[in-house]
This record gives structure tokens, C-alpha cells and sequence, in this order.
């Protein structure tokens, strides 16, 4: 893993709060077709100089470095969240909010 890394940063046309971190330059035809077809057309977001003691919403920098280094991007998704499930056996106006 480097110490620094200069990496663009995209986020998903198909998948809401969906961001990809990847080299720059990275040609978006040689990561995974999977990855690719899921993520749908990358719109550029912000390029950025990347390093592990950098600090970001979700992740460090060093878990970007990692991951760029390994497999060549960093796929970060939205976080899970215990209000996307519904208890249907519950009356509405029983719910917590």
C-alpha cells in the first residue's frame, strides 16, 4: 500500500448514496463487468489526494488505499438502517419513529 495516492472519486447513476474510489485514470472498462453493470455510468464526483490517515464520512484512508491496492477500487455503500424494515404486525400509530 502507498503512503499517498492521488484517486477520483464517482458515485453510481443506478444505486442512490453508491460511490466508487479508484486510481486516477483508472479506465472504467478494466474493473470488474459485474462491478460495472450494478454501478451503471460513473458520474465523477471529485478526485483527491488519498492518505491512510485521512478521515472521510464512512471509511479512512487507509481502508481506501487498501482496497485500491488489492482489487483496485473501493466500492462504498450506503449504510444499513434498522428503519428500512417494517414491523407490519404492529398498528401503525403502535410504531416507534
Amino acid at each position: 500500500m502507498k503512503d499517498r495516492e492521488f484517486v477520483s472519486v464517482f458515485r453510481s447513476s443506478k444505486k442512490s448514496d453508491t460511490y466508487i474510489y479508484v486510481r486516477r485514470g483508472q479506465k472504467w472498462e478494466d474493473l470488474p463487468e459485474s462491478l460495472r453493470s450494478i454501478f451503471g455510468s460513473p458520474v465523477h464526483s471529485m478526485d483527491l489526494v488519498m492518505t491512510p490517515e485521512r478521515k472521510l464520512a464512512r471509511t479512512t484512508g487507509e481502508q481506501v488505499l487498501g482496497a485500491i491496492a488489492e482489487k483496485d477500487f473501493f466500492l462504498q455503500m450506503p449504510e444499513e438502517r434498522d428503519s428500512y424494515v417494517i414491523d407490519f404486525r404492529t398498528k401503525p400509530g403502535l410504531r416507534d419513529s
